[in-house]
């Protein structure tokens, strides 16, 4: 077991890794094109209907968002992967739309919404670098992050019927762990040789 760390610690970004990396990041730059049309056009939507039915619109986003999970999956060595993969931040993006027009109605909206995508950058570029160049292996978090972000979901499906202001702020503490977590595991898993494919990895 001692070996095998010793073998994980001072592995080195090699050729590959380097390039799936590098392409990781593109496809990423490039989905922020098809997130923000979302998000804008998210904006100009009346959401007023899913307020009506908080439930069953929460479940059928979850629904179509794991379905172009499956999609990209399925097609991730093929053209048809990056499709759906624009597709899915497309609509991501989308289902933004609500939470950014509560944010921006507020007197110091826009500071608000500057903060949050400054603070995400800042975390994704720290955790992205810490994770490219430590020598440490983090696959030991795949389980942990799995267990974690499926009791979210749960956790998050029963506030609908709870409706706690404390249990939302509490949930949203725990999702920015879990997917600061994320950025390490996946980043490192790159490093580490562990994702070949840079349409998953995005």
């Amino acid at each position: 077991m001692q070996s095998n760390y010793q073998v994980a610690s001072t592995q080195t970004l090699s050729p590959a890794a380097h390039k799936v990396l590098r392409n990781t990041y593109m496809m990423l730059g490039l989905t922020m094109v098809p997130t923000v049309i979302g998000a804008l056009i998210g904006m100009s939507i009346d959401f007023s209907f899913a307020a009506g039915s908080p439930i069953i619109f929460a479940l059928v986003s979850l629904a179509v968002i794991y379905g172009m999970f499956f999609a990209v999956s399925a097609n991730r060595n093929n053209s048809m992967g990056v499709v759906f993969l624009l597709g899915l931040t497309f609509i991501m993006g989308a289902l933004l739309g609500p939470i950014l027009q509560v944010a921006l109605s507020l007197r110091n909206g826009g500071e608000l919404v500057g903060l949050a995508a400054g603070g995400t950058g800042i975390i994704f570029l720290t955790l992205s670098a810490i994770a490219s160049t430590t020598k440490r292996d983090f696959s030991f978090m795949g389980n942990f992050l799995l267990v974690g972000i499926i009791l979210l979901i749960v956790a998050s499906l029963a506030n609908l019927f709870l409706q706690i202001p404390a249990f939302s702020l509490a949930l949203s503490g725990v999702a920015v762990l879990l997917f600061s977590g994320f950025i390490l595991y996946d980043v490192n898993r790159i490093v580490h040789g562990g994702e070949t494919n840079y349409v998953m990895a995005t």
